[in-house]
């Protein structure tokens, strides 16, 4: 980019373990025109589902300080995307012992976790009846 030149694009850079995230957005005018800009540019700013994906196992094994074996199941939703995350809990010898964990993360629609909880428990081994 030349000099005097503008960076008209948005840019979020997700945190390594080691580096706190960094935003940078540009400012927009004031008034009905920019306020319309404003609200295309948020719908459109949702986080796509492999991102968010990454970022529901990321940050869940940040709070848990354990990391996550998959994620089950992810959803749009009208504030971002809803994510269950399996989580192993507790090994075990047999391996089909060992406790798991689904949560299930809220994430917004920039990729930032908002909320989670744990909806179940089981053993590695268990076969959901269907």
């Amino acid at each position: 980019m030349a000099e005097g030149e503008e960076d008209k694009t948005e840019r979020v850079r997700r945190p390594s373990s080691k580096k706190p995230a960094k935003k940078t957005t540009r400012n927009t005018s004031t008034g009905r025109a920019g306020s319309r800009t404003s609200e295309t540019k948020r719908a459109s700013s949702r986080v796509s589902a492999p991102r968010a994906m990454r970022y529901a196992a990321e940050q869940l094994q940040e709070l848990l300080g354990r990391a996550p074996e998959s994620v089950s199941a992810l959803k749009p939703t009208e504030d971002g995307w809803q994510a269950d995350v399996e989580v192993l809990e507790l090994e075990r010898v047999p391996g089909t012992t060992s406790v798991m964990a689904s949560y299930r993360v809220m994430l917004d629609e920039e990729g930032e976790l908002v909320a989670y909880e744990r909806i179940r428990r089981y053993t590695r081994g268990q076969i959901d009846r269907g």
